[in-house]
């Protein structure tokens, strides 16, 4: 079987990722779980046939490289080219053709108040595969419906392309369109940009360029790797040095505005994933806790107290998915940071099915 029925045969099964590689079945992901495509494993020269045909450029001395490929009849996909053993491997991830709205998505309502900002940076963290890209274009395709503006997106690579329609979108991918994200993300600031995407923080340099774009006028929306807000705040003072954390605290308070961390989670009803969400809002009282570092331990207190201004922990989050039925009790202990808290909190709010 060729790439093309390969990758139509995985979105007809409704996967989410394709394995190859050599020495083991086709993989694919759906609804969170990995399981064969085809039994039999694939042979070093049935995985370098495939990898070769998504990659006609893989040359010798690669040892990985992003990429992403489109199958016309059946859809786009970002991928990862690899060597396993000396052989080429990859993994694709289906790019859905239709850009999700914020609703569909299950992801707070908020979201779309922090979309439509005009100003600052708001951060959406959450592991790999968690769907933070997939929140950046629903909230891009938020502002598409409501703000004349400009939008630049640095992307590597483009997963969802975007047309035109309230807002003008400028979508450019690292390693075709440009350089890196620093290069990118230093010449679009002359190129009259409103909201500024970046698809990932990943260096001290781009990170200080996005803070002086959201200090200057413009609303800049990114992803990090992150497990919870608090995670998010200290891996950010993490990349600088120790000199300069006392700034560098006072420009992270300066600019912020919200930080979304999200993980998925297998649904209750055993079809599809379910977004499981914490929140936070820089009130002053946030703001007062980024400028002391003394006061890190108490920024879960903050987005847990914070229900008025939308905020929620990802145990409030998880609390209300159970009571809706929406995920299981195992699935919230996943996400939440203290498994026995959640059971006390769920019967406190009347949920008898948990065992203490």
């Amino acid at each position: 079987m060729g790439l093309r029925g390969v990758l139509a045969a995985a979105v007809a099964r409704g996967a989410s990722d394709i394995h190859v590689r050599a020495g083991s079945p086709l993989l694919v992901r759906v609804d969170g779980a990995l399981g064969p495509l085809l039994a039999e494993p694939l042979s070093d020269d049935g995985a370098r046939a495939l990898v070769m045909e998504a990659l006609p450029t893989w040359g010798d001395g690669q040892a990985e490289q992003d990429f992403a490929v489109t199958v016309e009849g059946v859809g786009r996909f970002r991928a990862n080219a690899y060597l396993s053993r000396g052989v080429p491997a990859m993994v694709l991830r289906y790019v859905r053709s239709d850009i999700p709205r914020l609703d569909d998505l299950g992801l707070p309502a908020v979201l779309r108040d922090f979309a439509l900002l005009s100003d600052g940076l708001v951060l959406v963290c959450g592991p790999t595969g968690s769907g933070k890209s997939t929140t950046l274009a629903a909230m891009v395709d938020a502002i598409n419906d409501a703000r004349t503006c400009h939008v630049l997106t640095i992307e590597d690579p483009i997963e969802f392309l975007h047309q035109d329609r309230v807002a003008s979108i400028s979508q450019r991918e690292v390693h075709t369109d440009t350089l890196d994200f620093l290069d990118a993300l230093r010449a679009g600031l002359r190129q009259d940009p409103d909201v500024i995407v970046i698809g990932e923080v990943r260096d001290l340099a781009t990170l200080r360029t996005a803070l002086q774009a959201a200090e200057t006028g413009h609303l800049v929306l990114a992803s990090m790797h992150a497990r919870s807000v608090q995670d998010a705040v200290s891996r950010i003072m993490d990349l600088y040095p120790s000199d300069e954390q006392r700034q560098a605290r006072t420009a992270l308070s300066e600019a912020l505005r919200a930080v979304v961390c999200q993980r998925l989670v297998p649904s209750a009803t055993g079809r599809g994933l379910q977004v499981v969400t914490e929140v936070a809002v820089a009130t002053e009282r946030l703001r007062g806790a980024l400028l002391d570092p003394d006061k890190l331990q108490i920024i879960n207190d903050i987005v847990t107290e914070g229900e008025f201004y939308g905020m929620h922990s990802f145990e409030q989050d998880a609390i209300r998915l159970v009571l809706a039925g929406r995920v299981t009790v195992s699935e919230a202990e996943k996400v939440v940071p203290n498994a026995a808290d959640l059971h006390v909190a769920l019967r406190r709010a009347g949920f008898r099915d948990v065992t203490l």
